[in-house]
């Protein structure tokens, strides 16, 4: 995790690769977690579209718009001190051009001070990568599982395809991104990816080998409305029934006259 107080740059997150040490990063969408994120040391914190689910409570990321991302990013940007902050492109935002695609990236990085932004897809995305790129723009790759193509997928399934998964990587690295995030692959396939590649695979239902970890805060934390939680991740705490437990005593302190109580009162 994250040392000292300098800021996390995109050069800087990829060379953590040769560090010998495992890479940390975490989503927020706002600006109390993103800064409890980046005090507790995290090396990277990912403003995902993830927030259409977690935070919106939508079936999918599909329906995220470019401003929401902004408006959460433009939060978390604010609140960080050291993680590099990495943004997701939207669907719909970098598939109908590259002229749009560096416009909507470029507009993401203006408004909010974010470092870097994601986008899902292999080596049909290479091309656009390297415009990015070649715009100056930092972009971190995601192959396997793709949320914005659960559509054509027909739900959310563990990509098994090695050799696609392989050429995928090895597209992307070509084209240019400083990183790449391996999402529900099979930790033998997402294991052979981070050996071959040279820039850091970030894992999430990936397995061991890879060069990092990110999990969903909301994940992590055990803070959603149900007790589900996905295969992939760990719960370390239960949020959930700690923010619970802590209304409840509210209501009930107020419904007997014991608050407010004297302390919380002015004469």
């Amino acid at each position: 995790m994250t040392d000292g107080s300098e800021q996390l740059t995109v050069p800087k997150f990829a060379r953590l690769k040769s560090s010998g040490r495992k890479i940390v990063m975490l989503t927020a969408y706002d600006y109390p977690s993103a800064a409890i994120v980046d005090r507790a040391g995290a090396d990277g914190v990912l403003v995902g579209d993830s927030l259409g689910m977690v935070v919106q409570g939508k079936n999918t990321t599909l329906p995220v718009a470019i401003e929401q991302m902004i408006y959460h990013a433009e939060m978390v940007s604010r609140a960080v001190r050291r993680a590099l902050v990495v943004v997701d492109l939207p669907f719909l935002t970098f598939q109908l051009g590259k002229a749009r695609a560096i416009e909507n990236a470029g507009r993401i990085l203006k408004e909010t001070a974010a470092q870097a932004v994601k986008l899902e897809g292999g080596k049909e995305q290479a091309d656009l990568i390297a415009a990015l790129s070649d715009a100056g723009i930092p972009v971190m790759a995601h192959l396997g599982l793709r949320p914005q193509s659960v559509r054509m997928l027909g739900g959310y399934r563990v990509e098994r395809d090695r050799e696609r998964l392989l050429a995928d990587a090895d597209a992307v690295q070509a084209s240019g991104a400083f990183a790449v995030v391996l999402e529900c692959i099979p930790a033998a396939v997402a294991g052979e990816i981070t050996r071959r590649l040279t820039i850091p695979t970030i894992g999430i239902g990936a397995g061991g080998e890879t060069d990092g970890q990110i999990l969903v805060y909301h994940d992590l934390l055990g803070y959603s409305p149900d007790e589900r939680i996905p295969k992939h991740a760990r719960r370390y705490a239960d949020l959930r029934s700690i923010i619970t437990d802590a209304i409840r005593s509210y209501a009930g302190d107020v419904q007997a006259g014991r608050f407010p109580g004297p302390e919380n009162t002015f004469s």
